[in-house]
């Protein structure tokens, strides 16, 4: 796919080193993001493509080394920038659309392991500020020294509409997008009342329980990184595996 390995959505149609399948994924995600007659939940994420303030990556598998080392790569460029871009900037990576039919739960895994397998092979050590227990209502996923937050979509949910795409795909959103927008603040409290509407009328199920504010003592940010399709259905323990580098002062049973 030659050198580049991040785009604007700008570059993507006309690039011949996008593949065709990375064309037609990134044209459903636009159709939907975009859509006037049923507006996508998520506002930040529709200026940002507005805006043209988000990223992308188009990457085979997720289980082979050389394709995760090309997202992790991708990854870390975007993360060296994302200050620069804009409030609403969030990284995308698109994996090629498979033949063979997975389950919910094989994507739950196969996400899972991806986000493992990132922070197996990131250069820089887990941020201090940010706790280590995914059961600390602080912990985030970090990478290149930053907390992001990351959201999951795949072929296979019907119901949280929100949550399907073309193709098994990932969202990063930088921790720092979020910055000013708390339960306590008109900006937060808008963003939540426009997104929860949104939601009520795109999806085919009730809002998840699991959706809260970060730093919430009864919320845990893992725990909305993967929605399943129903609300009565969730991982007890976050199967987020951390590197045995940085685990001194984590409980064992954890991992």
């Amino acid at each position: 796919m030659g050198n580049k390995k991040l785009f604007n959505s700008k570059e993507i149609m006309d690039s011949p080193i996008v593949p065709e399948w990375g064309k037609a994924v990134f044209s459903d995600f636009s159709q939907d993001m975009l859509s006037e007659e049923n507006p996508f939940p998520c506002i930040l994420g529709v200026e940002g493509l507005k805006k043209d303030l988000l990223r992308f990556a188009f990457v085979s598998s997720p289980y082979n080394y050389k394709d995760i080392r090309l997202c992790a790569d991708a990854l870390k460029e975007y993360m060296s920038c994302f200050r620069t871009l804009g409030r609403y900037t969030s990284f995308v990576v698109f994996f090629e659309p498979e033949h063979k039919k997975r389950t919910m739960t094989q994507y739950e895994t196969m996400f899972w392991d991806t986000l493992t397998f990132l922070h197996r092979i990131d250069g820089k050590p887990w941020p201090e500020e940010i706790p280590k227990n995914p059961n600390d209502p602080l912990w985030e996923f970090c990478f290149e020294g930053e907390p992001i937050f990351v959201v999951c979509n795949t072929p296979v949910h019907e119901l949280r509409k929100s949550r399907k795409s073309s193709s098994f795909m990932i969202t990063f959103q930088p921790r720092w997008v979020f910055e000013g927008m708390t339960p306590h603040t008109k900006m937060g409290q808008q963003v939540q009342k426009t997104v929860r509407n949104r939601l009520e009328d795109y999806d085919k199920v009730e809002a998840h329980p699991h959706l809260g504010w970060y730093g919430d003592q009864e919320n845990h940010e893992w725990k909305q990184y993967f929605l399943r399709d129903v609300n009565n259905s969730f991982p007890t323990e976050c199967p987020f595996k951390l590197k045995r580098s940085e685990r001194d002062g984590v409980k064992k049973s954890l991992y």
